[in-house]
């Protein structure tokens, strides 16, 4: 069933890894991302840099280089420096790396639209507002340099978004990093359709 609206409070018990979930994104409260996640999209976050690192070289390869290293910091494997990311509105900007079959792209950098990052219990929700392609999702506690983001892909038309697991096909997994002093990136390695890393870059509104 689809969560397009909030249908009710569950109340977080008294154990540190259990939060409130007012928008049932996730199937259960908590805060560690591996109670959720299935195994191939931990697989994907555990391979994310040599997926980054194959995509960026794709596009390269592609004819692209220019563009890559006009990106700075965004398109660097190793540019994050560590710090959450603030609730707030956003200029969120995507770019496709890596094309995932013949007559795609190796390049694809679209205008920027409106994102949000929200507080959810205690965890953040971030969702893409605009756009034929829509990441909504919970953000996870990661390590130092990053945050987790599980979540799922709203198309088209569609007023809501899946919960995160009802279609593997959906599915969107990423970490948010800050790469400056004001700039943070969503990277999601392997996403389904079209390419084989997608980055958004975050900016504050």
């Amino acid at each position: 069933m689809r969560a397009a609206v909030p249908i009710a409070l569950v109340i977080a018990a008294s154990a540190c890894n259990t939060i409130t979930q007012p928008t049932q994104m996730v199937s259960q409260p908590t805060l560690a991302w591996r109670d959720l996640a299935s195994r191939h999209d931990e697989e994907r976050l555990r391979e994310w840099r040599k997926t980054f690192v194959d995509a960026v070289a794709a596009a390269r390869k592609g004819g692209h280089a220019t563009e890559v290293a006009a990106e700075g910091a965004l398109l660097d494997p190793d540019a994050a420096i560590g710090g959450p990311i603030p609730n707030g509105d956003y200029n969120c900007r995507l770019i496709k790396l890596g094309a995932k079959g013949q007559g795609m792209l190796d390049f694809v950098a679209y205008p920027a639209f409106r994102c949000r990052v929200s507080a959810e219990g205690r965890l953040q929700k971030f969702a893409k507002l605009t756009g034929s392609q829509r990441q909504v999702g919970l953000l996870f506690p990661g390590d130092a340099m990053r945050e987790v983001f599980l979540g799922s892909l709203a198309l088209g038309d569609e007023q809501g978004a899946m919960q995160y697991g009802q279609d593997e096909m959906r599915n969107v997994v990423g970490y948010v990093e800050r790469i400056g002093a004001n700039r943070w990136r969503l990277i999601m390695p392997k996403p389904h359709f079209e390419s084989q890393m997608d980055v958004m870059e975050l900016v504050p509104a």
